[in-house]
């Protein structure tokens, strides 16, 4: 496996954005852009691909246990903050009642008196 195969991996299992990475880079004063980065995740054929070294993996993964542990002076609990995220990004049930809600004021509207038509105008084979 290559670096960016561990990259991706890690990427994907954590279900980090590139605004995650760039700011878990950033904890250890390692900066990288968001074009850099998705030149890493690209396909290995693709003209814009960039080989993963060892110095951006190492201080992800050095990046990544300060995200999650924390500091000695301010320590966190991993598993509460895996769960942030998760919570964080899951998405609000609420565009389903709003859908809800949407069809029942456009069926206030609709004409009760005026009944169902058949159209007898279909094609035939």
């Amino acid at each position: 496996m290559t670096n960016n195969d561990i990259f991706k991996k890690l990427r994907v299992a954590l279900k980090f954005r590139d605004d995650d990475i760039v700011e878990i880079l950033q904890l250890v004063d390692f900066k990288i852009s968001k074009s850099e980065l998705g030149a890493f995740f690209r396909k290995e054929d693709h003209p814009n691909y960039m080989e993963c070294g060892d110095q951006v993996l190492r201080n992800f993964l050095n990046g990544l246990v300060i995200h999650l542990r924390g500091t000695k002076d301010n320590p966190k609990i991993p598993g509460e903050v895996l769960l942030g995220m998760a919570t964080a990004t899951s998405k609000p049930a609420t565009k389903n009642t709003e859908k809800r809600d949407f069809k029942s004021k456009q069926m206030k509207k609709v004409d009760t008196a005026i009944s169902n038509v058949k159209y007898k105008n279909k094609k035939r084979s």
